[in-house]
């Protein structure tokens, strides 16, 4: 199966199969053809002598200096060369490949003027497995992920560092490897293959999804703890979400009611009249992460089938025309990322907070003190909750806004740019953190339930706990805990804890 490229919308799944399960990508007749169309007219200007920005000047604050056709060609190859000034560790390598997805279908728009062989390039690298190497800092997210995208179009040209077949070669020998020919870039080319939010996009398409993934995690454990605790469930009626209208709160207490369905525990008598905030606030809070996804998803996905790019031709209105503006700015996508990781710390702090409950004997209703037989010789659970409390405090401290930290640059000519490559760079650090703070509370939930033994989980809850123990056995006596913790990020990041639960009850919302 393929992906093709130019018929119809990318979506952040697409990006994902693309970057993650190395679908292939095809091009369409009609995005080739868009390109071709685009290319012709940008030839023809040049050989008008017209003044086009990137391309017959320079750039940045150079942009007033004519360039005389005899320079257009190397000209592209040195916008690469200086522009390639990143630092830092390479990207992973499955966001370096949603990058370059999501800048194939922004040269297929055929508004961006390069030639077809540099798309079709990109299109092999990710066909045939080659993956540059793209420093992780360097890039402020206006006129586009310059730094690092300039590292991917070096690979094109056969310079620069890629990875192929688990090793990082020099490009060169990576493309002999893979049956690819560099290109030599001719006029618009070099700019073209750089000049858009790209690195950005393609770490966001990936990052709200793992962001949706462990959101419906978190769910699960909040239905776990739920039934540790004995709640009250009146507070996942139906009714009171459907009359205040979220509709986030409204899927949310549905899936735990669906998660839950048939516990004989939360079936005993003896609830509180109300359970606490961290208890019976969750559709309110998950429900929020769940309605701004929503927003985040249609920023990204227009980002990804828009055009990012500077100039923009438009080969076919009035004899054709070429506009140049600021497409290639990164805040459309860096304020979703910001609400992504806030949305994710947020979720993460009532999942700490429903882990002390269960923790603490004063409030876990009949449980021992941190879910252990010995307390007192044993510390059980204890230090756990110490974990989830590090983790927090990091993601408070990454959740402060890149998206308002504009340096200018340029010698001011690009004097406001978006920092969003820092806003992903931190994001994807905050749900990493945040699938281990949940995955601490699904672990204490697993030693939670063998406490309540012989009283049974609701069916959802009964998978979940089953795959938890085919990889953690109870803790009987204290042993140590970073293997078990690092265990259960694992399952919460991978789905999989998520797939357990979903072949249980059916897909969640």
């Amino acid at each position: 199966m393929s992906l093709v490229i130019g018929n119809d919308k990318l979506t952040i799944e697409g990006v994902s199969r693309v970057a993650r399960n190395r679908e292939k990508v095809e091009l369409s007749e009609t995005a080739l053809n868009r390109i071709k169309h685009c290319r012709e007219f940008v030839e023809k200007k040049i050989a008008e002598h017209a003044i086009m920005y990137g391309i017959t000047t320079g750039i940045g604050e150079l942009s007033e200096v004519f360039l005389p056709p005899e320079q257009l060609k190397a000209f592209q190859k040195y916008i690469v060369y200086s522009h390639a000034a990143g630092y830092g560790d390479p990207i992973a390598e499955d966001d370096v490949r949603a990058s370059i997805l999501s800048r194939i279908n922004v040269l297929s728009q055929g508004h961006s003027g390069c030639r077809p062989i540099i798309v079709e390039t990109m299109r092999e690298l990710l066909n045939r497995g080659v993956t540059p190497v793209m420093c992780q800092r360097g890039s402020v997210g206006a006129c586009g992920d310059l730094a690092p995208m300039s590292q991917m179009a070096l690979v094109l040209i056969g310079e620069g560092e890629a990875f192929y077949q688990g090793e990082r070669l020099p490009s060169a020998e990576a493309l002999r490897r893979a049956g690819i020919q560099p290109v030599v870039f001719e006029a618009r080319d070099g700019l073209a293959s750089i000049n858009g939010s790209n690195v950005i996009t393609g770490m966001a398409s990936l990052q709200l999804i793992d962001a949706q993934t462990f959101t419906k995690t978190a769910e699960i454990a909040a239905a776990m703890t739920l039934e540790a605790l004995k709640a009250n469930m009146l507070a996942y009626d139906e009714r009171l979400h459907k009359v205040r209208g979220f509709r986030g709160a409204i899927e949310c207490a549905a899936n735990i009611r669906t998660l839950t369905a048939d516990s004989e525990i939360l079936a005993q008598k003896g609830k509180k009249v109300q359970d606490a905030y961290s208890m019976r606030s969750t559709p309110q809070v998950i429900g929020s992460a769940k309605d701004t996804y929503r927003f985040c998803r249609e920023m990204i996905e227009t980002e990804l089938n828009g055009v990012g790019d500077n100039p923009i031709f438009f080969p076919d209105e009035d004899g054709g025309t070429v506009l140049t503006g600021a497409n290639f700015q990164g805040t459309p996508i860096a304020f979703p990322l910001e609400f992504v990781g806030t949305a994710v710390t947020t979720v993460a702090v009532m999942s700490e907070r429903r882990t002390n409950r269960v923790l603490n004997k004063n409030l876990s209703v009949g449980l021992p003190a941190f879910l252990t037989e010995g307390a007192g010789m044993f510390s059980g659970m204890m230090l756990s909750q110490y974990t989830q409390g590090a983790l927090i405090c990091e993601n408070r401290i990454l959740s402060h806004p890149a998206a308002t930290g504009s340096i200018p640059a340029a010698a001011d000519q690009e004097d406001f740019v978006s920092m969003g490559m820092t806003t992903a760079i931190k994001t994807r650090q905050i749900i990493s953190n945040a699938c281990a703070v949940v995955g601490i509370e699904l672990l204490c939930d697993a030693q939670a339930a063998d406490f309540r033994k012989p009283l049974k989980l609701g069916k959802g809850s009964t998978a979940v706990y089953d795959l938890i123990r085919s990889h953690i056995k109870y803790m009987k006596e204290d042993r140590p805990l970073y293997d078990d913790i690092n265990k259960m990020a694992e399952l919460v990041r991978t789905g999989k804890i998520l797939d357990a639960a979903e072949t249980a009850v059916g897909k969640l919302l």
